[in-house]
């Protein structure tokens, strides 16, 4: 059983870098809510741990080098988010990995339903960020978790 903070970390990242990749090249104004969700701030006018653990990813993600952004917006947002050279041929890679749901939907296609797709579907279905949205698909802790601590894995190599 994984701690519940590290499951947050996993998925934030995987929809901060996903939703980055959408709008790549151009930067974006990247709010935590879009991320975690609504927030419900105390009588203080203070974030819940939530809000302020995604923030917190959204500013690890960038000082790790898998982001960049000109300014935080408080709490609420970072302005001008992109991804960084690191990040997006990180993302366009092959995976170095297969999650449970890609090797399933590769046993029930059939090896000649597989060959018939075009290379560049099937080259698609191999990159990273082709996994990172499988495993966030499909809602499973484990599989996010896998598919970024894989990533973060592979990273290591590239600069």
């Amino acid at each position: 059983m994984s701690d519940i903070h590290i499951d947050d970390f996993n998925r934030d990242c995987a929809k901060i870098l996903g939703q980055l990749f959408r709008t790549f090249p151009r930067p974006q104004l990247l709010f935590v809510e879009d991320i975690c969700g609504p927030d419900t701030p105390d009588e203080y006018g203070l974030h819940s741990d939530r809000h302020s653990a995604c923030f917190s990813t959204m500013t690890w993600l960038a000082q790790a080098g898998y982001l960049s952004y000109s300014e935080t917006v408080q709490q609420e947002a970072i302005d001008q988010a992109v991804l960084t050279h690191k990040s997006f041929t990180l993302l366009t890679t092959r995976a170095t990995f297969v999650g449970s749901n890609d090797a399933e939907s590769a046993g029930s296609m059939g090896e000649r339903q597989q060959t018939t797709l075009p290379p560049s579907v099937q080259a698609a279905r191999q990159s990273n960020i082709y996994r990172l949205r499988s495993a966030l698909k499909s809602g499973a802790s484990h599989e996010i978790n896998q598919a970024v601590q894989q990533l973060l894995l592979q990273a290591r190599h590239f600069q």
